[in-house]
């Protein structure tokens, strides 16, 4: 997950950066310095923000030549 599927994932959603931040369980400073690219944010809490934003019902679509994005899930949508 790319900083910028992150704010369009947290848009989608309507939350705002402490709603994913409590959602995830991390600090708002991560969310913070992850999504302005401010600092290295490891792996386990950048899988701990895209499973909060999974679990709300995001998809993130893989880079396919025009660019990696996002979208409500089909399996939550149902």
């Amino acid at each position: 997950m790319t900083p910028e599927q992150c704010r369009a994932a947290r848009a989608l959603l309507d939350w705002t950066q402490s709603k994913l931040a409590e959602s995830a369980g991390l600090e708002l400073s991560i969310v913070v310095d992850f999504e302005r690219s401010l600092r290295e944010v490891s792996a386990k809490r950048i899988r701990a923000l895209r499973a909060a934003l999974e679990e709300a019902g995001v998809e993130f679509i893989p880079e396919n030549g025009s660019g990696a994005g996002v979208r409500f899930s089909k399996k939550k949508a149902n």
